[in-house]
């Protein structure tokens, strides 16, 4: 077994990761890296606890596959050796019979089949020897790779508290070659995945659902073996050590808290506080029993649907079985028979740990996840991690991202759900002024035509209607009648000025202009009554624009005119603002008049339409505007509410014009 397996024991599989977090909450050692928002195993933090294997209902993360590696084994000239864990009839709930299972072992071309049980009781004494022994120095076992991984790695400078005694699999696998030689190759199968990982001495290691599926994959049931027992050497009391407090049971030790300074700790929030609190010296002159998961039984390389206090049963139920059933003469003579081997191990501290982020790292961090004061630290844990400053921490270190956080997300998608609705609200603006303007320039070629077959005929009417004027002495009753005939013909000419100036077929004659001062002059060029103020704001950095002064100074009094006429009896406020930018200028007039029906809206610019009582308007002042404006290339665009359960009521019309129209 290689040592380059501990780098690789888990991996993801990146299509099923689906953005839970589940794997990270879970993973004792934060070994998981979130990459746009899937999950990544860092395999330099890994130690192969499977906790994320186990909790991931997507089967995102898987462990490293043997069953090839054991397969050649099997078809190897050696002979091979099967060192089962005790747990086995927590797995195998369906085989009544241990020698049933034993049987299919071997059919799968197993020489030998052992029991760890036996390593465990070998392990146990060593570790009775230890804790008999009076010591101000506490102890922490070393039977869990997952754990002594994690002091080794995490809390190096720990790494001689850990007993120096072998794990039971191994302590059976140098039983193993001592009883039968040397060449005999070795396969641990078991419930835990970092056994693949922890020792060179085994050459392989297969999970319980590995097994399963070779057994399935080989047509290897209970109907077609022949059932078998373990070869020795027979395990005794150490077939109990895979559940809780096994390692106490099998030393034979009372676990009395007025007697021993023993403290027994398993799953990932138990061991870590545990070796946190011994680390702190609070706890340090007690030995720690410690398991990553809670009790082997409840390991990753189990089937997923077990329950725990029922597969405890069915093991403590084997261990009685299995007592009853060889001699303890028997049983003895084997521990005799290897009690001189070595059991102990050297271990050697490996620090992964990686250096803390800056505090001004951290609160950078923080600051990106919306953490801006204490109270906005939630601590929720939907992210994965404890508390909002651990997630902070992960971020700084490249371990997390911002959106892992769930109250940041979702305030993010308010505000994008926010943007949306502005975005969508100004396409439909959009769409709707661009509805208007290709109405509009077609309104615009037929003016134009209109107004280029009409001037002509005009201005004979005027001409000849002068003529006959001029003709006629001032007694003479026909003059009044052409009087009406000029006066009209030359209404009719405004008429078609005002058409052409809207289909923009005029020209503007654009000069510097202070557009405050402009504005000024058409202020005061208005007749404002008394009920009616007018304010103007002025926010330009620079004033100074290119315009026609004369068709703006008309754009600018038409609409003051309208705001004017707009309102109520009571009167009200004209409020006209100035903005600009480096390349634009833009003018707002704003008032708090009766407002423009809805159903009006589109209507606003065409020629001819209007809300004046008859004879009170030709219907061409916002059309003429339009024209300006566009002669300019500017935009003008208008918002109106006339229901004042909607909010006060009035109209703004907003034009924005380039400062230079020529650099267009």
């Amino acid at each position: 077994m290689s040592k380059s397996y501990k780098n690789q024991l888990v991996f993801t599989v990146k299509d099923r990761c689906r953005v839970c977090y589940t794997c990270v909450r879970e993973c004792p050692v934060k070994a998981i890296r979130i990459v746009n928002g899937q999950a990544e195993v860092m395999s330099e933090r890994c130690i192969g606890c499977g906790n994320c294997v186990r909790v991931c209902s997507q089967g995102a993360k898987i462990f490293l596959r043997s069953q090839n590696e054991v397969k050649e084994l099997l078809y190897g000239q050696d002979p091979v050796a099967a060192l089962i864990a005790p747990s086995f009839p927590a797995e195998f709930e369906e085989i009544t019979d241990y020698r049933v299972f034993v049987g299919m072992i071997r059919a799968l071309g197993f020489k030998y089949v052992c029991e760890v049980g036996f390593g465990a009781d070998m392990v146990a004494r060593r570790y009775a020897e230890i804790m008999n022994q009076p010591s101000d120095k506490g102890i922490i076992t070393s039977d869990c790779p997952s754990i002594t991984f994690y002091i080794r790695h995490y809390y190096p400078h720990l790494v001689d508290r850990l007993a120096p005694i072998v794990s039971p699999m191994i302590a059976l696998n140098r039983c193993v070659k001592a009883e039968y030689g040397e060449n005999v190759k070795t396969v641990f199968i078991g419930p835990c995945i970092a056994k693949k990982a922890e020792s060179n001495e085994v050459d392989e290691a297969l999970t319980f659902t590995e097994l399963r599926e070779i057994l399935d994959e080989m047509h290897i049931t209970q109907q077609n073996v022949t059932p078998s027992d373990f070869d020795p050497p027979y395990a005794g009391k150490g077939a109990i050590f895979p559940v809780s407090r096994g390692l106490l049971q099998t030393t034979n030790i009372r676990e009395d808290v007025t007697e021993r300074n023993i403290i027994i700790a398993e799953g990932s929030p138990s061991f870590k506080e545990a070796v946190r609190e011994f680390d702190d010296g609070l706890v340090s002159t007690h030995h720690l029993e410690l398991l990553c998961c809670k009790g082997c039984i409840m390991g990753a390389g189990m089937g997923k649907n077990g329950k725990r206090y029922v597969r405890r049963t069915r093991v403590a139920n084997y261990v009685k079985q299995k007592l009853l059933q060889t001699s303890s003469e028997e049983r003895q003579y084997y521990i005799d028979k290897f009690d001189h081997l070595d059991f102990s191990i050297h271990f050697t501290p490996e620090d992964r740990r990686k250096p803390l982020p800056t505090k001004e790292q951290i609160e950078k961090a923080l600051f990106e996840i919306g953490k801006l004061t204490p109270e906005d630290y939630l601590n929720c844990g939907a992210c994965g991690y404890d508390t909002c400053e651990e997630h902070a921490i992960a971020i700084a270190q490249g371990f997390a991202e911002p959106e892992m956080c769930l109250p940041y997300a979702i305030e993010k998608l308010h505000k994008s759900i926010v943007d949306l609705n502005i975005s969508n609200e100004k396409l439909a603006h959009a769409k709707a002024a661009l509805k208007q303007s290709e109405k509009l320039a077609h309104m615009g070629q037929l003016s134009a035509g209109i107004a280029h077959e009409l001037n002509n005929p005009l201005g004979v009417i005027t001409m000849y209607a002068n003529i006959m004027l001029e003709e006629r002495p001032e007694n003479d009753p026909l003059r009044k009648d052409l009087e009406l005939i000029v006066e009209q013909a030359n209404r009719c000419r405004k008429i078609v000025s005002g058409l052409l100036n809207f289909a923009r077929k005029n020209q503007v004659n654009l000069s510097e202009t202070n557009l405050e001062m402009l504005v000024h002059r058409s202020i005061d060029s208005v007749v404002i009554p008394e009920n009616i103020k007018i304010k103007m704001n002025a926010e330009m950095k620079n004033p100074i624009c290119y315009l026609d002064q004369d068709q703006m100074m008309q754009v600018l009094t038409n609409l003051e005119k309208n705001a004017i006429e707009a309102m109520p009896p009571e009167g009200g406020e004209i409020n006209i603002t100035l903005k600009d930018n480096s390349q634009e200028v833009i003018i707002i007039i704003s008032d708090t008049g009766v407002g423009i029906d809805k159903e009006n809206m589109d209507k606003l610019f065409t020629p001819f339409f209007t809300t004046k009582e008859l004879g009170k308007g030709t219907g061409l002042g916002l059309p003429l505007i339009y024209g300006i404006v566009k002669m300019h290339k500017g935009k003008i665009s208008v918002m109106s509410n006339n229901k004042k359960e909607e909010g006060p009521t009035g109209t703004t019309f907003t034009i924005t014009l380039p400062r230079n129209p020529n650099l267009i």
